[in-house]
């Protein structure tokens, strides 16, 4: 397994072409002027020994330098050892609602960034479980396979707002039948699954879902967002607010938290059921209620040990500029006496 350990050093390659450019340019020019000092024959009078073959020879070697050199930066590392580390712990997905309803700000500064960095915390505090992220609205979709990379589900976490998904609902329904099939069929781990939405369903039966789910031998938590009272949904024009949501008669769109089908899910699905505050999501007692299941020991192969190879890079690119060095722009002598530069 090959990796960098500064690869946002790679961007520096983006240069090369640059200095490709900047390269012919001067050369163009160069050549422009010396056509209108003098013709072909004078300029073999004034320059009979300089080889444009030679010269274009050790800029290509410079080049070829740089560009190893950028690449040692980088710190280029491939794994030396592989071994099996057992971990236990349970399959977690998290089904995460993005509709336009999780805009509203009766919690700070939305229902979709509290929950995003509930998700976040969680994931800090996980030790040996695997987690997958589902997003919905009126669809659901994949957005990270059951794993544990940790970086890479908070990354993916990142990314998500609600133009991600171009169907807006809220199938919770569709959401949990999606968790169904991105579990592993082959794991032998427990499963849970948390879902965080406001609970404003109107696109399937997920009561129906999470019986299924329960079924399969998956257990079903609900984290319910948002205020029982109701409040606007924002809208944004190039990052800005820029007024509340209307529906086709212009009254001001409000959103409530539907907890009376987020509590039936979860009893449908023998889970929690959570209401979330501004000060605290519930991630965490819903995910005490997880850590009570049992732990199933599962391997998991991984690289334990990198070991540096910037150093061939570094020895090829001095190879280069010592050539770059060492060969002169003069023709050879041999090519002239054989008549080859002509």
């Amino acid at each position: 397994m090959f990796k960098f350990g500064n690869i946002e050093l790679l961007y520096l390659l983006g240069l090369i072409p640059l200095f490709i450019t900047y390269f012919i340019f001067i050369t163009y020019r160069n050549n422009k002027k010396i056509k209108k000092i003098a013709d072909s024959r004078i300029r073999e009078i004034i320059m009979p020994d300089v080889s444009k073959t030679k010269r274009n020879g050790r800029f290509i070697l410079y080049i070829l330098a740089l560009c190893l050199l950028i690449t040692a930066a980088a710190d280029p590392q491939e794994g030396s050892k592989q071994e099996e580390v057992k971990r236990s712990g349970v399959d977690l997905m998290i089904c995460l609602d993005v509709s336009n309803s999780m805009l509203a700000e009766d919690l700070s500064p939305t229902r979709l960034e509290a929950a995003k960095r509930a998700i976040s915390r969680l994931i800090d505090n996980l030790k040996g479980d695997r987690i997958g992220l589902i997003i919905f609205g009126g669809e659901a979709y994949t957005q990270l396979p059951i794993t544990t990379d940790y970086a890479a589900a908070k990354m993916f976490l990142n990314t998500i707002d609600t133009d991600i998904i171009p169907t807006q609902g809220t199938a919770i329904g569709k959401a949990l039948d999606q968790a169904i099939e991105s579990f592993p069929r082959n794991s032998k781990n427990k499963k849970a699954i948390i879902v965080l939405t406001d609970g404003e369903n109107h696109e399937d039966d997920a009561i129906k879902s999470a019986t299924t789910c329960n079924e399969n031998g998956i257990s079903v938590h609900t984290i319910g967002l948002g205020s029982l009272s109701g409040t606007p949904i924002p809208f944004y024009i190039n990052g800005r607010k820029n007024g509340y949501r209307k529906d086709k008669e212009g009254n001001i769109v409000v959103t409530k938290l539907n907890e009376s089908l987020l509590q039936q899910v979860a009893e449908a699905g023998k889970g929690v059921f959570v209401r979330a505050s501004n000060t605290g999501i519930g991630l965490n007692l819903v995910f005490d209620e997880i850590n009570k299941m049992e732990k199933t020991d599962y391997g998991s192969k991984i690289f334990t040990d990198y070991e540096n190879r910037f150093q061939y890079f570094v020895g090829l690119a001095l190879f280069f500029l010592i050539l770059e060095i060492l060969l002169s722009e003069h023709k050879s002598k041999l090519a002239k006496k054989l008549g080859l530069n002509n």
